[in-house]
């Protein structure tokens, strides 16, 4: 088929411009801004606002419509096929973890045997535990009525004990696969997933300590609210996952409650940690074994792959979560089919912004970037960093600023080691998280669960987050020093 645009093969190689390059620097900024005023100004689904950023992208570059439609069609396709099965596993493995009273137990044994100075550091691995499996908002309800109850029972402050469960459910949202941000990122930049893992932990638990207990002890000195009386003492045993079910899932499958069993802390951390298990054991046997045709190489290589590691997560799951809860059949098949409908949109909105990224791309906006960033010897990963903040700041969502940052940075990316593009992929993650602030969803969320002021929710929410994206970038930069 003929076309204006080049298409890429397998994304090995960048387009030629199509245009002159102030009119891709043009098209570009208008397409971005297109999405930003659709998101922010006309409330449109991000979905829509990328379709539309798209074709404004192509249109002002001087390439048909159709043409532009074609290469949108084609990144839908192939980021919907890379990493929209791997959301839905996820989501899956999260609504087991939940339902079951796996996530009740997490919570339980690490907090029943920390001493109060302890709690707060306490709080921040509960978080990071309980973020890893789960999307930010699930594992916010989840959270919240241990949180009101460690506060109440510890006589802590509130935010005191809260920011660092919050640290730990969004650093791990932003910068450790399986959440979708990090997975869209290594998908359009081509990044290994095992050794952005392994990278994004390393990043992840110096800052999360910093934005975490370190800083909440802080915010906890500005901040000084009463616990809210919003569940009572009866409830706390299973409010959690009723949250869940109810804010994050749909409602209408068993609860942790209803089930009286829960699997052990032991049974539910080996499910929990398998996934990262096999997915960090195919880096190592790639980085330490050198012969591909060695046979435990090729074992890790088939279990390590982000679709087949969380495939054996969600069907050991089913034994190890659900039937260590004593769900029956028609109990988990209701939880595994009411896990779906929730990340629908979060799929959609990940595969239109594949559609988005590759019209850039073919536009050969890409290598216009990387020639002038070149030139100009800016650092690859502060200028992820810097771009993946701005459209934070700008759209409020930190899915829309790690797809349209990561589509920026992919001439950037050519003939860097595997090492250099995991870093790329951490800064755009670290940048992402930038400032929440009151065109984002989830800083309506924490100041309505804290019951706290605009004012507020800005000194403790907001600057927590910002605390984590710049922590998260001098730990990137760090790392960089020696890969």
């Amino acid at each position: 088929m003929t076309s204006e645009l080049t298409y890429l093969a397998a994304g090995t190689e960048l387009a030629e411009p199509v245009a002159a390059g102030w009119q891709l620097v043009l098209a570009a900024l208008a397409g971005i801004a297109l999405i930003v005023v659709l998101i922010t100004v006309a409330k449109l689904h991000p979905f829509l606002g990328l379709i539309f950023g798209a074709l404004t992208v192509g249109v002002a570059a001087g390439v048909n419509v159709g043409s532009v439609l074609d290469s949108f069609g084609d990144g839908f396709g192939s980021t919907a096929a890379g990493v929209g099965i791997l959301i839905a596993l996820g989501a899956m493995f999260a609504k087991l973890l939940a339902d079951s009273g796996g996530a009740d137990e997490i919570v339980d044994t690490i907090v029943g045997h920390a001493s109060p100075r302890a709690l707060p550091w306490a709080m921040a691995l509960v978080g990071a535990i309980i973020g890893l499996p789960m999307f930010f908002e699930i594992g916010l309800v989840l959270l919240m009525p241990v949180i009101y109850l460690v506060a109440r029972r510890s006589q802590l402050s509130l935010i005191t004990v809260g920011i660092p469960a919050l640290a730990g459910l969004s650093v791990m949202h932003g910068l450790v696969p399986p959440h979708p941000g990090p997975l869209t990122a290594i998908d359009l930049l081509h990044a290994d997933l095992g050794v952005t893992l392994a990278l994004g932990v390393a990043v992840a638990i110096p800052t999360l300590i910093l934005a975490g207990p370190l800083f909440g002890k802080l915010a906890g000195r500005w901040v000084v609210l009463e616990v809210p009386d919003r569940f009572d003492a009866d409830d706390l045993s299973g409010a959690g996952n009723g949250g869940g079910n109810g804010g994050g899932n749909g409602g209408g499958t068993l609860t942790a409650t209803e089930t009286k069993v829960r699997p052990s802390f032991g049974i539910t951390m080996f499910s929990v940690l398998l996934p990262v298990a096999l997915m960090m054991g195919k880096a190592l046997a790639d980085i330490f074994i050198d012969d591909e045709n060695n046979l435990l190489r090729q074992i890790f290589d088939i279990l390590g792959r982000p679709l087949m590691a969380l495939l054996i997560a969600v069907i050991v799951g089913m034994f190890t979560l659900g039937r260590g809860a004593a769900m029956t059949r028609n109990q988990l098949v209701k939880c595994i089919e009411s896990s779906l409908p929730p990340v629908a949109g979060i799929i959609l909105i990940v595969a239109a912004g594949g559609g988005f990224k590759q019209v850039l791309v073919d536009t050969g906006i890409g290598t216009l970037l990387a020639e002038w960033a070149k030139g100009a010897a800016i650092p690859v990963v502060v200028l992820a960093w810097v771009l993946a903040v701005l459209i934070r700041l700008a759209t409020g969502s930190a899915t829309v600023a790690t797809i349209t940052a990561s589509s920026l940075m992919l001439g950037l990316v050519e003939g860097m080691s595997t090492g250099e593009v995991s870093l790329v992929v951490l800064a755009v993650g670290a940048g992402s998280l930038f400032f929440s602030h009151v065109n984002d969803a989830g800083f309506w969320l924490v100041k309505e669960y804290f019951g706290m002021s605009v004012g507020q929710t800005i000194k403790s929410w907001s600057i927590m987050e910002t605390v984590l994206s710049v922590a998260g970038l001098i730990f990137v930069l760090l790392l960089s020093i020696f890969i």
